[in-house]
């Protein structure tokens, strides 16, 4: 049986997702300190609310058994970024991960890891052809 499918996250709500996913459950406070390290900061008041609307929409999940609530991401960073990936490949690349992965490459330099990785990942697929 799979999984219900997540509500695709906003950009502010992928921005708090990515909190969580590097540093584990945290409170609003700590989100808010976390996002308002750059230059573009977010309101407390708007991290709770956004916060509130991503556990209603099954994005989080928030822990009450304590005073200050604790929220921890419903969805691995992976399967999150599987799901994006596959309505973008459907939306803008018409089904092609080859032009997909084309457009990426030639949009933003890859690191020499990167591109050992993305060479392994493709020798495993063409090993895997039949």
């Amino acid at each position: 049986m799979s999984e219900p499918k997540l509500p695709r996250p906003t950009d502010a709500e992928l921005g708090i997702l990515q909190v969580l996913w590097e540093r584990g459950p945290r409170t609003v406070r700590e989100v808010h300190e976390a996002l308002n390290k750059g230059p573009d900061g977010t309101g407390y008041t708007t991290v709770l609310k956004l916060m509130q609307i991503m556990t209603d929409k099954g994005l989080v999940q928030r822990d009450e058994s304590q005073r200050a609530h604790v929220y921890t991401a419903r969805a691995t960073q992976q399967k999150t970024q599987r799901q994006l990936v596959t309505e973008l490949l459907d939306r803008a690349f018409g089904g092609s991960p080859a032009q997909l992965a084309m457009q990426a490459l030639s949009t933003k330099k890859a690191s020499a890891e990167e591109l050992a990785e993305l060479r392994k990942l493709l020798d495993t697929l063409e090993e895997e052809k039949p």
